[in-house]
């Protein structure tokens, strides 16, 4: 290997002077968002919620400001199905799966880029075999007209970053990336809060099922009291068609029920990653669910960390702000450097012997002159473009907090309408009785037996409505907060 020493030429100093320049990196360095100035979400005080003795989901709930948010929220309503069908669900939904091909994807395209940080080698070899015209000078320094030439060579190239236009472009996906990890978290949340949602549906349907069938139940008894009553000839036909009529009302009202029912069945598997005939084990009952009395509320400053959603619009402006330094750094001058060194032999057997090497080492700059206005409409642009990801950004932080306030306001209200319902649900039912036993003894006639009947019924769906609000709008507030993904070990 006698060409190796043959290489040691000169004009490589350049190299070192050229990469010491490659400090300047042009455009705007970014600068992450103040949090908000905002000391509280609610415009009033935030106060434990009122209490329903002995009523499901009736408990008081109290907020616990900067508390944080446990990664696995939903174990608050301390039912186990719950918890099974959620980690089942983070395993194996497709959308978890994309999200973290995605990831996965903006990561490498980061490592890619940076490859240019580094020079480019290649490598080559290549033979010829060849004839030269006998009326022109030999090619070959023996005069011979045919000859062989074998050529290993081996290429460099280099382009030094000079403006930062690499540096800019790797920060731009940099931020891209994140944005990609940001998304993983957003779908982590989504997802465990759909299936949250699902399931406290599921179990409003089935004791909405369950009231309805209480229902058809009295119904069906005062159908019978009547229809003895009208063969005897106490009561008119009429009050029998008016009873069947209403008894015919609360039956239509089921198979709507079941079929919601069956279509939150369907929900709950493929979002678990099945398919609809392969009906989920779990199965969710209202008194199953134990409502959390102690809400954990992160303090608002720290709302913009822990939701993804703003993060992802935090790193979109990351990535604006590079783009005005990659469309700067295109209108400036770039500079490249390349090398070649190799042997060239007639023989094999004879490379890398005494005068069989050459090398060549090449500079050269290059400055856009005219682009017809290309390269300053695009700065103006990506100057543009920042200014839309910050106005984004801030409007997703504006929503993010009226998310907030708008969950802590419905659990407020949430538990007064419990109440309300609870309330007249009981006045109701004594209403229902004493209009049966003033109706069997012939002191209220059947109008008014009709209207306790529909009254009782209104009620009974009303407070099942209410007391699954408040554990719907209760795991809505901890995906308004973020959902706690910080605390989660499977979100890198």
């Amino acid at each position: 290997m006698k060409l190796r020493h043959k290489f040691h030429f000169a004009p490589a100093a350049a190299l070192p002077a050229l990469l010491l320049v490659a400090g300047c990196t042009v455009g705007p360095d970014f600068k992450k968002p103040p949090a908000p100035d905002v000391s509280a979400y609610t415009s009033a005080p935030v106060a434990a919620t009122s209490s329903t003795p002995n009523v499901s989901a009736g408990e008081a709930q109290r907020f616990l400001e900067r508390s944080d948010i446990p990664g696995d929220w939903w174990a608050l309503f301390h039912s186990q199905p719950l918890n099974d069908l959620i980690e089942r669900s983070l395993k194996a939904n497709p959308d978890i799966k994309a999200a973290q091909a995605a990831l996965i994807v903006a990561r490498e395209n980061v490592l890619a880029q940076r490859g240019a940080y580094y020079p480019s080698v290649t490598a080559g070899l290549s033979g010829t075999r060849a004839k030269s015209s006998g009326n022109l000078s030999p090619v070959t320094n023996t005069n011979a007209l045919n000859y062989s030439l074998y050529t290993p060579e081996v290429s460099v190239s280099f382009v030094p970053d000079v403006f930062g236009l690499n540096r800019r472009t790797v920060e731009s996906l940099q931020a891209q990336a994140q944005q990609a990890r940001f998304a993983l978290a957003a779908t982590y949340i989504t997802l465990s809060s759909n299936v949250a949602a699902a399931a406290i549906e599921e179990a409003s349907l089935r004791a909405q099922i369950d009231a309805t069938h209480e229902l058809i139940t009295i119904n069906t008894g005062m159908l019978e009291v009547l229809r003895t009553q009208f063969a005897k000839g106490y009561v008119s036909r009429l009050d029998v068609a008016a009873q069947e009529a209403q008894l015919a009302q609360v039956v239509a009202a089921l198979p709507p029920l079941l079929k919601q029912l069956a279509q939150q069945r369907d929900l709950l598997v493929v979002l678990a990653g099945g398919f609809p005939n392969q009906d989920p084990p779990e199965k969710f009952e209202l008194a199953n669910l134990q409502l959390p009395q102690e809400l954990p509320v992160s303090v608002p400053s720290l709302l913009v960390e822990h939701r993804p959603d703003v993060r992802q619009a935090e790193e979109n402006l990351h990535s604006a702000s590079a783009q005005i330094g990659i469309a700067i750094a295109n209108r400036l001058p770039s500079f490249m450097l390349t090398a070649d060194a190799g042997s060239m032999a007639k023989v094999f057997g004879q490379l890398f012997t005494g005068s069989t090497g050459f090398w060549d080492v090449t500079a050269g700059v290059a400055q856009p002159v005219f682009e017809g206005g290309t390269l300053l409409h695009r700065e103006r642009a990506a100057k543009a473009a920042y200014d839309q990801a910050a106005e984004q950004y801030r409007g997703t932080v504006l929503t993010a907090f009226q998310n907030v306030a708008d969950t802590l306001n419905a659990l407020q209200q949430d538990a007064d309408a419990l109440k309300a319902a609870a309330a007249a649900k009981d006045a109701a039912w004594v209403t229902l009785e004493l209009a049966r036993k003033q109706y069997q003894t012939g002191y209220a006639n059947y109008l008014a037996l009709l209207n306790a009947e529909q009254a009782y019924q209104q009620a009974l769906i009303n407070l099942v409505q209410a007391q699954a609000n408040r554990y719907a709008d209760t795991a809505a507030l901890f995906q308004a907060l973020g959902g706690g993904w910080w605390n989660r070990a499977d979100i890198p």
